[in-house]
């Protein structure tokens, strides 16, 4: 089976990116949000993207044209019954994805459709098993922003088909460019796994007042050439989905660097939750 179709539930930063992603490759690609709102939000949003590149050489006037055209933006869960792949992408919660994958299950018609969540920590099988077509389901977790960063983790759990993980490894690979990571399903995968500790890290230090935040992310831009410090990647992930990870790698290995810092609590409590609020560790206003 080939992937000819895509839908992808969830059109903000993160599914906003996939489907830019898929349109681009020339896949006609389906964005369902919650309200109509919301859909020209994300329509807005891929538009404003395509025309960068547009304006940066990255696509022709050709290109550009054909993935406009290859858009389309519903609040309708049923108009992704014929899609080959679905992409879930929305906020990193298990109750609100079971939610969108019994739903699925419900509408997507094709017996051989792969459903996909961009989960970056919630092991893969329990959102398998809210369906009843776990072999089908697949983690493929993109990162932000999903049509620059190279990379994606394909993560098949225990019920997931051979056949299904290696057919989208493909086309992430042939159709998408992407460089793919093959991941157990453990929380975390490979990059949260390893990732998360070292920003919680930086939390705590600047907490506790041993730098201040452009020293810490200075040091780490310039000494061990990240690109991005650990504090300014934070506010772009979001505070509340770095606690939400957190969260849920304390609840899988119940190692206390996993542990959400009272700081991040305290800042998400707050609203404070990073560049989409205006403010985080530092001030976007």
């Amino acid at each position: 089976m080939g992937i000819e179709r895509v839908g992808v539930v969830g059109g903000g930063q993160m599914g906003g990116g996939v489907a830019e992603l898929t349109a681009k490759a020339g896949l006609p690609t389906v964005v369902r949000e919650v309200s109509p709102e919301a859909a020209e939000r994300s329509r807005a949003g891929i538009q404003k993207s395509l025309d960068r590149a547009l304006e940066r050489g990255k696509l022709d006037e050709a290109a550009h044209d054909e993935a406009q055209g290859n858009l389309t933006f519903t609040t309708e869960i049923g108009d992704l019954a014929d899609c080959d792949l679905v992409v879930e992408a929305v906020v990193e919660s298990f109750d609100l994805k079971a939610e969108v994958f019994r739903a699925l299950d419900e509408v997507v018609t094709s017996p051989d459709a792969v459903l996909a969540t961009n989960t970056s920590s919630i092991p893969i099988i329990d959102i398998a098993m809210t369906t009843g077509r776990p072999e089908k389901v697949l983690g493929l977790h993109f990162f932000n922003p999903a049509p620059v960063m190279k990379l994606v983790e394909v993560i098949p759990s225990v019920r997931t088909d051979e056949e299904v993980t290696a057919m989208v490894t493909a086309f992430a690979t042939d159709v998408l460019d992407k460089v793919v990571v093959a991941a157990k399903d453990r929380a975390g995968f490979v990059v949260n796994m390893l990732l998360v500790p070292y920003l919680n890290a930086a939390m705590r230090m600047y907490d506790d007042g041993h730098a201040s935040a452009e020293d810490i992310d200075n040091g780490m831009k310039l000494g061990a050439a990240h690109p991005m410090g650990p504090l300014e990647l934070s506010d772009m992930i979001g505070l509340d989905t770095m606690m939400l990870v957190a969260e849920t790698l304390f609840e899988e290995y119940g190692d206390d660097f996993y542990l959400p810092p009272p700081l991040l609590r305290r800042m998400v409590a707050a609203g404070q939750l990073g560049r989409k609020t205006g403010r985080g560790f530092y001030d976007y206003s």
